[in-house]
């Protein structure tokens, strides 16, 4: 059976838009259409705010619709560092954070009557890991001390072997484009609504009466009171380093039929490299989804066994009758492993920014909606300043950066110092390589056509060398997370420019 490589919750049609044809105004820009951008538009539309949606491809095409849409408040064993960093009160506003989204999520699925496949989950958090067993326990305290709702188990529903877990009880589950497929039916129908897909923002400038104004890629303009960008990576972030302060992770998941009838759970390990399993049902069948293997963008020696290693944890506790789908998604994680959320800076008060929700998006997204929705109607949000872009720590902030920065100026100094093979005459059909052009390094791919690709493989945002991704066929930066097409196009932040193009005519000699 041959396996599909996109995400397996694209099986449900989504609206299309147009792309932006003139100039506009509105009272709030939304830049970005995953499920921040979405669920601000939906939550602006019932307080009659003039909204307009842009969207550099389709609706639902990036993160979100790459996620595993687990609908919980357990992110790992969180709630123990929380304690010991900020304190109870602060590790209690992220826990009321993520489950007031997880009960908005509800409602909102219950007053639309909208059918996306939700079910009402415990999930788990496991270990086979000696070390991680004492990590288990003290995550359970830090449950009992802040009032969240589960407790230690020695067993699983779920047949893996394991040596402890710890349960938070009545998380949920979800199919994300489908629920966001109603939400965008359900704002398209105001008339204080308006959304454009194929409508990249470049830029935000300042406008005549001083209004921030965004700048599309089609020269159109859109001047407005607030501005939200909410594009995963944020498209205009120079002014908070957010490149800086955040590393950016692939992770990969496949979709599989089994013999055998889904236990019910959502489970996730604590150790490396992660695990994590959901079923996803619909009314013929049960579709198991297992992820994990993350590591860093452009870490690309770790993407070739990356889907074979997942298939192999399947084997091993499935009865596996198909892979259907396999797919990977690119997320953010910032120094404190709390989201950016709020003000773009001081010097911006109206530009708000919505990232780094390390793979926990369907709560966190959410979350950001509700604490920029309240900034712009002015209404108190008690976790806004837990989530503030402004906010900085000693600890583990001061750690996090050394590490992070050491880890780029290895990836930026080996990518400089690294031999190009110098070989395009036998290259292979899908296949890409690095040769020498004068000082410069390009990046050749040889499509199933034989028709080649060669782009510079100097990243555009802070010159390091961009790597060859032989699953997804792209060229990742190992120091800040961008990724760029076969021809040089932007997939991924913070390079907003493309790769400069090469001409392959006398490339096949060399």
């Amino acid at each position: 059976m041959t396996v599909n490589k996109e995400s397996y919750w694209y099986n449900t049609n989504v609206a299309s838009f147009p792309s932006i044809s003139k100039d506009m105004e509105a009272d709030v820009t939304i830049v970005g259409g995953g499920i921040t951008g979405i669920t601000t538009a939906y939550m602006l539309a019932k307080e009659n705010i003039n909204v307009v949606l842009i969207e550099a491809d389709q609706l639902i095409s990036g993160t979100t619709g790459h996620t595993t849409a687990k609908i919980t408040a357990q992110h790992g064993l969180v709630y123990d560092e929380l304690i010991q960093h900020f304190g109870k009160e602060k590790a209690k506003q992220y826990y009321t954070a993520q489950h007031s989204a997880l009960e908005y999520i509800k409602e909102i699925i219950d007053r639309h009557q909208i059918s996306c496949d939700f079910s009402e989950e415990d999930a788990y958090i496991y270990t086979n890991d000696p070390n991680e067993v004492d990590k288990i326990n003290n995550e359970s305290f830090a449950y009992q001390l802040l009032g969240i709702s589960g407790s230690i188990v020695n067993e699983l529903p779920i047949d893996i072997p394991m040596k402890l877990a710890l349960k938070m009880d009545k998380q949920a589950q979800f199919h994300p484009v489908k629920y966001l497929a109603s939400l965008i039916n359900e704002i398209s129908k105001k008339d204080n609504i308006r959304i454009f897909e194929q409508s990249p923002a470049v830029d935000i400038q300042k406008s005549d009466s001083g209004e921030p104004t965004v700048v599309t890629k089609q020269g159109h303009v859109i001047q407005s009171k607030h501005i939200v960008i909410a594009t995963h990576f944020p498209f205009y972030n120079m002014k908070g380093l957010y490149f800086a302060r955040m590393y950016a992770e692939r992770s990969h998941l496949i979709a599989v039929k089994a013999k055998q009838k889904y236990p019910g759970g959502m489970y996730i390990n604590a150790e490396q490299p992660t695990r994590s399993v959901r079923v996803t049902k619909t009314d013929e069948e049960e579709i198991w989804l297992i992820g994990g293997e993350r590591y860093r963008t452009g870490n690309v020696d770790k993407t070739k066994e990356a889907f074979q290693q997942l298939e192999s944890f399947a084997n091993q506790h499935v009865e596996v009758d198909a892979v259907i789908n396999q797919w990977a998604a690119q997320d953010l994680t910032t120094t404190d492993k709390i989201p950016l959320i709020g003000q773009l800076s001081k010097s911006t008060p109206n530009i708000y920014v919505a990232t780094g929700y390390r793979k926990w998006g369907m709560t966190n997204g959410t979350v950001a909606a509700q604490i920029i929705t309240d900034t712009i109607l002015n209404k108190e949000n008690s976790t806004a300043e837990l989530f503030s872009p402004q906010r900085f720590h000693g600890d583990p902030d001061i750690k996090k950066l050394i590490s992070m920065n050491a880890t780029t100026a290895k990836h930026l100094i080996g990518g400089k110092l690294a031999i190009p093979t110098n070989d395009v005459s036998s290259l292979a059909e899908e296949q890409a390589t690095i040769i020498e052009a004068g000082l410069n390094k390009v990046g050749v791919y040889r499509d199933e056509s034989q028709q080649l690709h060669a782009v510079d493989t100097t990243c555009t945002h802070l010159g390091c060398e961009v790597k060859w991704n032989t699953n997804e066929q792209t060229w990742d930066c190992p120091c800040h997370g961008s990724r760029f097409s076969i021809d040089g196009e932007v997939l991924e932040g913070p390079a907003s420019k493309a790769l400069k193009l090469y001409d392959t005519s006398e490339l096949e000699e060399r």
